[in-house]
């Protein structure tokens, strides 16, 4: 009973959130992707909707939501999380969780690890991991992580990037490392502020910084500064026909998303109907929609960001952080978004 009256003053609480936005915030349309007050108590009761970290998937375009948490533990403090060739990936401190099964009913498998890593990255040729203490992992097999990159000096590591020629590339505290021998040796290509996220599409790269957005169009040799608030940028992400982008102004407080169809060399803010916010976490592409993880929900657009419609509402405060496996998108709540 009382997890039943929690559940219903959590909702409560959010609906009445969503409706205030509803009324602030325009152009938007607002729809809410559980059917009833009802349903949802049932749903939550199910399915343990109210915790603090859960997952939740969408297989229809954002039209509904199911959590796919069954399996996770109800305490887990999420640092990162990732798609890797279709296997959604979570981990906290000394644990890392596998999605198996199929991916409309995931099964969670735990991995235990023998180092703590600070994060773990995609790439074409597999994992890597990286811990604050021992420097780059590689893994060889589930359970089984390899050190890698020893000659690296010690430094805090923020993203790597493997591009479609093997090319690696890592962003740093201070600036970019690239190597064209697997790690074996490296040298660095840019050294103006923090990097923590790299994209590749037709021989352009595209990548956060301290100042904003870069960009170089020479295999990472040269970097160019195309987006720049007095903010630092936030995410990047490759959608159809370009780019899109995340960074912070500094003049508004707020985060702005914007999107390139010139190879990143011009771009265009698609905002103008989302609320203002400092915590805008993600932008994705599915299909034919893009998503946003806001600090009111997650909101979707069918008109390339002309337009957004709130699809599900924050719980808890949290900025849902979004990852794409094909057709099928995945959220997960956490603290300040990014």
């Amino acid at each position: 009973m009382y997890l039943q009256m929690l559940a219903y003053l959590l909702f409560f609480q959010s609906f009445v959130a969503c409706q205030s936005v509803q009324e602030k915030a325009a152009p938007l349309e607002f729809d809410l992707s559980f059917q009833s007050l009802t349903d949802f108590l049932q749903e939550s009761e199910k399915t343990n909707l109210t915790t603090n970290n859960f997952v939740i998937q969408s297989i229809d375009g954002g039209q509904t939501w199911q959590d796919v948490s069954t399996g996770l533990p109800e305490d887990l403090s999420v640092e990162y999380f990732l798609v890797q060739k279709g296997e959604v990936i979570l981990g906290a401190e000394h644990e890392l969780y596998r999605s198996m099964g199929t991916f409309t009913a995931p099964v969670w498998e735990k991995e235990l690890l023998m180092e703590q890593f600070s994060n773990v990255f995609p790439s074409l040729n597999g994992l890597y991991a990286w811990s604050t203490q021992n420097g780059f992992f590689k893994s060889i097999s589930k359970g089984i992580w390899m050190p890698v990159f020893a000659d690296l000096k010690s430094q805090y590591f923020r993203t790597l990037m493997e591009t479609r020629d093997g090319t690696l590339f890592i962003g740093t505290d201070n600036g970019i490392l690239k190597s064209i021998d697997q790690g074996k040796t490296w040298k660095q290509v840019h050294k103006d502020g923090w990097v923590i996220n790299m994209v590749e599409s037709e021989g352009v790269l595209i990548c956060t910084n301290q100042r904003g957005i870069l960009r170089s169009t020479d295999q990472g040799e040269h970097w160019d500064l195309v987006i720049s608030e007095g903010g630092v940028g936030i995410a990047v992400e490759v959608i159809q026909g370009g780019f899109a982008a995340i960074t912070y102004n500094t003049e508004s407080k707020t985060r702005r998303v914007r999107i390139s169809v010139d190879g990143g060399k011009t771009w265009q803010p698609i905002d103008a109907g989302l609320r203002p916010d400092a915590n805008i976490a993600s932008i994705k592409e599915v299909g034919e929609y893009f998503f946003c993880g806001h600090t009111d929900g997650i909101y979707r657009s069918s008109d390339r960001g002309k337009t957004w419609q709130l699809r599900l509402c924050s719980i808890n405060k949290k900025v849902y952080n979004l990852v794409v496996s094909g057709q099928v998108i995945y959220a997960v709540p956490m603290d300040g978004g990014c």
